[in-house]
């Protein structure tokens, strides 16, 4: 797990090992003395703003790309491909909008916070995400979230890089939908066998993905789940002229999981209550202060 070529590592888009590297070296970082760790930290933020400014650029020429291979789809296959491509895109939207519902009812439950306050605190939030379908452009406006989530600020800082890095529900669960639009479309019959190994790659792809658009990583991330399924990959590329509409859900689903698991991990712990009722009760408790010393 731990990359003998940081550098290398980081080219091939080799996630896991990377992130494991960046805890050690984080954890040694906070080690030197503070001047050094300044310097390192300014250079590092600089470097990030610079990432930055390029996911910008990449995000304005995008739909040009999907605009082209839009036309070129059309001109090839007419208007008999708009019911299949219309089909797989309910599909993969279906998909991603069932994992958004269940990171609200995680939330609720586990993370102890009301649907609501956890629905304002996600929504700038996923705005950002339907406008650029990048987590990582959304990682700045998740931190902010927090505030309103009223998570650890400690912990926040730490498990969302963490998460966008590595966790991406919803781009596990569509790129599973695609593999099994793709079986019915081919014929091809899923045992139970083939699913279960379809969720198992699906699961540890997501993990070495980028949190860039899904046009971006589009054949390196369902090409394996597909193949690992026993699916033909031919349809692949018709379908990435429509990739975009599914990819702005794909990351709605994944930055609403990571708020999800931030708050899960950065909520109080105040005798099992939630966070909302803290809050409503301090004024009663602040009340029952005793001054008598």
């Amino acid at each position: 797990m731990i990359p003998a070529n940081p550098v290398k590592a980081a080219a091939e888009m080799s996630m896991a090992p990377l992130v494991v590297f960046a805890l050690f070296f984080g954890f040694a970082a906070s080690r030197i003395e503070t001047h050094l760790r300044t310097s390192l930290t300014t250079f590092f933020e600089a470097v990030v703003a610079t990432m930055l400014v390029i996911v910008r650029w990449v995000l304005l020429v995008g739909p040009l790309g999907v605009m082209a291979l839009g036309f070129g789809v059309g001109a090839k296959m007419g208007l008999g491909a708009a019911g299949a491509l219309a089909h797989y895109v309910l599909i993969v939207v279906a998909a991603c909008l069932a994992i958004t519902l269940a990171a609200y009812v995680l939330a609720a439950l586990v993370g102890r916070i009301s649907p609501m306050t956890f629905a304002k605190a996600a929504l700038p939030v996923q705005v950002v995400a339907l406008g650029t379908q990048s987590s990582l452009a959304c990682l700045p406006a998740m931190i902010t979230a927090t505030h309103a989530l009223r998570t650890s600020p400690g912990a926040a800082e730490v498990v969302l890089p963490l998460s966008v890095s590595t966790f991406r529900a919803a781009s596990a669960a569509a790129n599973i939908a695609v593999a099994i639009y793709l079986a019915h479309l081919h014929g091809v019959g899923l045992s139970p066998a083939n699913l279960g190994i379809g969720v198992l790659v699906a699961a540890a792809v997501s993990l070495a993905a980028v949190g860039l658009p899904a046009q971006v990583s589009f054949f390196a991330t369902i090409g394996p789940v597909c193949l690992a399924m026993g699916v033909p990959l031919d349809a692949l590329p018709v379908l990435l002229a429509v990739e975009t509409v599914p990819d702005i859900f794909r990351t709605l689903g994944n930055v609403t999981t990571d708020l999800a698991v931030a708050r899960i991990v950065g909520r109080p712990r105040n005798d099992g209550q939630s966070i909302d009722d803290d809050i409503e009760q301090s004024p009663q408790r602040a009340a029952n202060v005793s001054f008598d010393k």
